[in-house]
């Protein structure tokens, strides 16, 4: 959606001649001009629309009247309320907080919006850099991107064809039997996680080389997450540790145990 700020091209006779969903449509890109660029020329440009379709705009609107006006245009207009139609970065806030010296590593990774989601949760915990298989999206997807609700650009992103040039001890984020649970594990002050693909997981050459493997507890009929939600879990959990004085990492390194599913 262009939200760039510019005068409605529409006189009244087209706008009205619209089917009514494009109208709301119109009236969204307007008001969204309006609330990234506020001016008195973008609230004009909205409010003509509105007028138009026998609405009406307090002189001060509060920022969550402003949201929900948007997003009930958006349902009139029979567009899907994606996440990146929200509004929630005119919320944000410039953070200074230094990033962790943690690595993520990202394997063969398919959906571009488990990329985004991966790289706003590494921002908003400011966790550490995350490094890219070749396989996996990179920052250069604009569906990456759009669902990194613009992190993207405050997270370093690398991709990576040597796994040893990763900090050690690897960790995976896996279902494995008799691993250690997320929330119990006391994590090291510099570590790769990584993370595997969204359908099998990492595969077992892999698992074979790492140093230890941690789980989630789950105890529904589904054996698994998501692996943007998955590792938000993980990634709070470190953070929290993180954020306090590190200790040190005592985790078991056994290749049979790493490798059992």
């Amino acid at each position: 959606m262009n939200t760039s700020p510019s005068k409605n091209s529409f006189t009244k006779f087209k706008f009205t001649n619209l089917p009514l969903p494009q109208q709301h449509k119109k009236a969204a890109e307007a008001l969204r001009r309006y609330i990234d660029f506020p001016s008195d020329e973008t609230l004009h440009s909205y409010l003509i629309l509105a007028e138009w379709l026998d609405l009406s705009l307090p002189s001060d609107p509060s920022f969550s009247l402003l949201s929900d006006r948007y997003h009930w245009h958006l349902a009139q207009a029979g567009r899907c309320h994606q996440e990146h139609h929200f509004l929630i970065q005119k919320q944000d806030t410039i953070s200074t907080a230094a990033s962790l010296p943690i690595a993520i590593y990202l394997h063969q990774l398919r959906s571009a919006f488990n990329v985004g989601s991966i790289i706003r949760t590494t921002e908003a915990f400011r966790l550490g850099t995350l490094y890219f298989s070749s396989a996996t999206p990179f920052t250069d997807n604009p569906k990456v991107q759009k669902a990194s609700m613009g992190a993207w650009e405050s997270v370093s992103c690398y991709q990576v064809t040597d796994l040893e040039t990763l900090p050690r001890p690897w960790i995976a984020l896996e279902t494995v039997v008799n691993a250690p649970i997320v929330h119990e594990v006391v994590f090291p002050d510099s570590f790769t996680l990584l993370l595997g693909n969204e359908e099998y997981g990492l595969p077992d050459e892999l698992l074979a080389q790492v140093d230890a493997c941690i789980q989630i507890p789950l105890v529904g009929s589904k054996n698994s997450l998501n692996v943007a939600s998955a590792y938000a879990i993980a990634a709070a959990a470190i953070a929290q540790q993180g954020r306090r004085p590190l200790l040190k990492l005592a985790l078991p390194k056994k290749a049979e145990d790493l490798k059992g599913k």
